[in-house]
């Protein structure tokens, strides 16, 4: 299928009793317009990266005299706040309406807008379960001197009511995270490198976010064969993940090189292995990097083949960090000492993967990202 065969213009939106769910497709059209087209209660998830109204004041160059390659879009441009506000109720209240009673919204934003969103995120009637600190390891430095360095971004995870059965994949995250309970405050480099989408050189999209951030936020809240929505789909990092995971998923996005850069990425995403996708549940330890962050960035793919140093057992990785061993599972450190009957097991040192040259235990990989990640 061509690239643009999978995004649908819409002309008008269709009445939304009669509509069926554009599964796996852009909807090319204003976000607001689309999302009244799309049935009452038929999404399980909403993933919301809205223009930040940033209100930037002329080109910001660096010491050099280099430019700054900042968002300078007519698509986050508002004559004001007023006009702000009315066009972040206008897209929440219809996300309220098409998120499933069960569903939960997550909303990503900076110091610019995420008050507001937040504000208007109670209003409508959500309740807000956390808000998260993503923390970028490599953010850009306030070239000025005249603020602090603008670190991290907010995330806010809100269910339909204080009382609604919202999905939380509680033990997925704990191991994602070497067994300790993850926290709300996450640390992912901004995206950058082979991940940043450009053409002739150029950012695709100002605000492109990593697909390590969506890998996390995906498998902490839906189940394989969930809807997803993005209402701002951008160059479909929701969507690429999405399909990584075995999560259906719709995207809404009104600039067309943004929709083409999107289906491209999405088309070349490979879905995981369903025995992959199998997660799993257990207790206690943590090095410096959890296991589960080198998934998550990309160091080690799910469906990989681990052995021990001397090739006696192996094991293949799932999704969220856990390891499978023919009928046994867990993580990296629980396996290795089950496999041994041990009381503990290293599972840095005891697990190796096959490299040029042959085999390397996956610490190297861990040293390998703390070099990469670190500044």
């Amino acid at each position: 299928m061509g690239v643009l065969e999978k995004v649908n213009r819409q002309k008008a939106a269709a009445p939304a009793e009669q509509a069926e769910l554009p599964l796996d497709s852009i909807l090319m059209h204003d976000c607001v317009a689309a999302m009244r087209s799309l049935p009452a209660k038929s999404v399980d998830m909403i993933f919301a990266d809205p223009p930040y109204n940033l209100q930037l004041g002329g080109d910001l160059a660096r010491p050099d005299g280099s430019h700054v390659d900042a968002v300078t879009d007519d698509w986050d441009k508002f004559d004001s706040l007023a006009v702000y506000d009315k066009f972040t109720r206008e897209w929440l209240a219809e996300a309220r309406r098409i998120l499933k009673d069960d569903g939960t919204i997550w909303v990503i934003g900076s110091y610019h807008n995420i008050f507001k969103v937040g504000s208007a995120i109670q209003d409508l009637g959500f309740w807000i379960l956390n808000d998260i600190i993503w923390r970028k390891a490599n953010p850009m430095p306030n070239f000025k001197g005249t603020r602090f360095t603008n670190a991290h971004e907010t995330l806010i995870w809100a269910s339909k009511g204080e009382k609604a059965r919202y999905t939380f994949n509680y033990r997925s995250m704990k191991t994602l995270n070497d067994e300790l309970q993850m926290r709300s405050d996450w640390e992912f480099p901004i995206c950058g490198g082979p991940e940043r989408l450009k053409r002739d050189g150029v950012k695709v999209h100002p605000t492109q976010k990593p697909e390590a951030l969506l890998y996390r936020v995906l498998l902490a809240c839906t189940k394989p064969g969930d809807v997803v929505l993005d209402p701002f789909f951008g160059t479909g990092t929701t969507g690429a993940v999405a399909k990584r995971l075995g999560r259906r998923w719709i995207g809404i996005e009104r600039e067309a090189n943004y929709c083409a850069a999107a289906i491209e990425r999405i088309e070349a995403a490979l879905p995981l292995d369903e025995s992959a996708l199998k997660t799993m549940q257990a207790p206690k330890a943590a090095p410096r990097v959890a296991f589960g962050t080198l998934i998550e960035n990309g160091f080690l793919n799910p469906g990989a083949v681990l052995t021990d140093a001397r090739r006696r057992h192996v094991a293949v990785v799932g999704a969220d960090g856990s390891l499978r061993c023919g009928d046994a599972s867990g993580s990296i450190h629980k396996l290795g000492a089950t496999l041994q009957n041990a009381p503990s097991c290293n599972g840095w040192t005891y697990w190796h993967y096959e490299a040029e040259g042959g085999l390397k235990p996956i610490d190297a990989l861990r040293q390998t990202y703390l070099l990469a990640t670190q500044p």
